[in-house]
């Protein structure tokens, strides 16, 4: 059996490795049209930055070590031009030399990943750079190192985006990073990309929002932004960031059946319309697992997943993929942001009626040294209370959060189940109801209608209604450092003596720092026959969302946000 896989990096290497394991008869070769087969491509910022300092870290095989372990034929500066399926070969040409020569396959893996878009009003030139590959990193730092960068900008706020800011900033580099949209991070909801936004900020980056670029070019010793409807912006250097298209010319030329944004369609088994080709990787349409839609998911994990199994298929093992759930984790200095499953936008989009909520508790007992909040925001269905995805921000413990709601999504686990997952705990690492318990405990209390919850989004509505009371039950010291106009201050520890103060003809919305303590006071007031709801997150997350989205009108004053967890 001879195997012909075009691209390494995470899906191609892991299917020629595999293959291997699987096959040590197979006659197989890799053709790679850069100057690395198998390389760290999420490690590229942290080069950039100086935390990655010996370029040989980036690198995780050569052609030399997979001769070496695996009897692999790798072929760097080799570029396939061409698929011809009906004689199973591939045109080849080698980019130092220029020689072209055909080479025949019996079964051919496509993993070309992905290339950054490259907008039409970005000029080319020697200070506009993208960045994906090894060769792309080095040639930013080059040009750090070479040249006087005092300030850079950067289009896009992905994850790549973000990462580069970062970094440039850890190098002494002054940041703008300019966005399209009212957010960065797209897998992330708004109120939660909020948070970001702060943390951005306070580190020093110049984040300007709904900032549409419309030329971007070269201009004596830097570059210059024009902007739609705002002054131009000018640096020492620029870096595009604004996302990735599946790189599929030669599945277009060579007839494959392609979806949605050119990306190559695939069963299950990872096979292409062509029985003798498979396809893996960021090029690849694969099936969202939650909402069973079509998706781009250009992520290392799904990656590798899905070479193994196109190697599977090929050696005679039956083997599935089922999707991508998008999970993924990213630094933003000392913040950590994760996330998995569904956010608002696609369970709206696929058509489920989902409902959420936020949670900020620490990341361990609070008696145990170093305690620091996080955000959990968790998405469900409604009727069935089914996890549909969860997202979390925080300092410490936010990636395990979510890779345990990773899980329970993939196993379609409900709130009850999160309510008896048997966690881990110790104080220093958890509390004995874990952030994940504590989630299932709020969506059944909700779904049961134990409380009503209301958002930040709706208090602008609720400050119109005539008969809307708001009941703050923070400390009178709190208080006085942040509250929406108009309401009535009543200390939680103070509700049950001096309820009377309250009309129980109207509708109470109750909020305190974190939401904690309003949804004690939502069980008193219950309880006592008043009608009430809870403000999810809180105070402290509407002012998160203030700070971004021009909420700030009606609170009566804002100290910002705080760190501490709350008593």
């Amino acid at each position: 059996m001879k195997v012909v896989i075009i691209g390494g990096v995470a899906g191609g290497a892991t299917a020629a490795a595999r293959l291997r394991r699987l096959d040590e008869a197979a006659e197989i070769i890799i053709f790679e049209r850069g100057g690395y087969v198998s390389y760290a491509n999420c490690g590229l910022p942290y080069y950039i930055g100086g935390v990655i300092k010996d370029r040989k870290k980036l690198t995780l095989q050569t052609p030399e070590s997979f001769q070496r372990r695996f009897r692999i034929d790798v072929r760097i500066h080799s570029e396939v031009t061409e698929i011809l399926r009906e004689q199973k070969q591939v045109r080849v040409r080698e980019t130092e030399t220029g020689r072209e020569y055909l080479e025949s396959y019996d079964t051919l893996v496509y993993s070309p990943g992905a290339k950054p878009i490259e907008p039409p009003f970005a000029e080319k030139n020697d200070r506009t750079f993208t960045l994906r590959s090894v060769e792309d990193t080095y040639r930013i730092d080059d040009f750090l190192n070479e040249n006087s960068v005092r300030s850079a900008l950067v289009i896009g706020g992905g994850f790549i985006g973000l990462e580069v800011a970062e970094n440039l900033v850890h190098r002494g580099i002054s940041v703008t990073l300019l966005q399209l949209e009212n957010q960065v991070m797209a897998p992330f909801d708004y109120d939660m990309a909020c948070i970001l936004h702060a943390h951005m900020k306070e580190k020093g980056i110049d984040l300007r929002l709904e900032n549409k670029v419309t030329s971007l070019k070269k201009k004596g010793d830097g570059v210059v932004a024009e902007i739609e409807g705002k002054e131009p912006v000018s640096a020492d250097m620029a870096l595009l960031a604004i996302g990735v298209l599946p790189e599929t010319e030669l599945a277009r030329s060579a007839g494959l059946e392609l979806g949605i944004k050119g990306a190559v369609v695939v069963d299950e088994r990872m096979r292409t319309s062509d029985s003798s080709i498979y396809a893996v990787g960021d090029a690849v349409q694969i099936q969202n697992r939650v909402s069973k839609e079509r998706a781009l998911v250009p992520l290392a994990g799904p990656a590798n997943k899905q070479g193994r199994i196109a190697a599977d298929n090929i050696c005679g093992i039956p083997s599935v993929y089922h999707g991508a759930q998008g999970s993924s984790v990213m630094k933003l200095f000392d913040l950590t942001a994760a996330c998995t499953g569904l956010n608002e936008r696609s369970a709206k989009a696929a058509g489920i009626d989902a409902a959420s909520v936020l949670l900020f508790l620490p990341s361990h007992a609070t008696y145990y040294p170093g305690a620091r909040n996080l955000t959990l925001k968790v998405l469900y269905e409604k009727e069935s209370g089914r996890i549909l995805g969860a997202q979390a921000i925080g300092f410490e413990g936010v990636e395990k959060r979510i890779d345990v709601m990773a899980v329970a999504i993939a196993a379609n686990m409900c709130a009850q189940d999160l309510e008896e997952l048997d966690l881990c705990y110790a104080p220093p690492y958890s509390s004995a109801k874990d952030p994940v318990n504590m989630a299932g405990y709020v969506i059944e209390n909700i779904r049961s209608g134990i409380v009503l919850q209301h958002e930040w989004k709706d208090m602008e509505r609720i400050m119109r209604e005539k008969d809307a009371l708001l009941l703050d039950v923070q400390t009178r010291q709190e208080f006085k450092e942040s509250h929406f106009e108009g309401a009535v201050n009543i200390p939680v520890d103070e509700l049950r003596e001096r309820v009377s103060e309250l009309d129980k003809k109207k509708m109470i919305y109750v909020n305190c720092y974190s939401g904690l303590r309003s949804y004690i006071a939502c069980r008193i007031l219950t309880g006592l026959g008043y009608r009430c709801s809870n403000l999810a997150g809180g105070m402290r997350f509407y002012e998160v969302v203030a700070e971004g989205g021009g909420y700030d009108n009606i609170l009566r004053y804002s100290c910002g946000i705080k760190a501490e967890c709350e008593k």
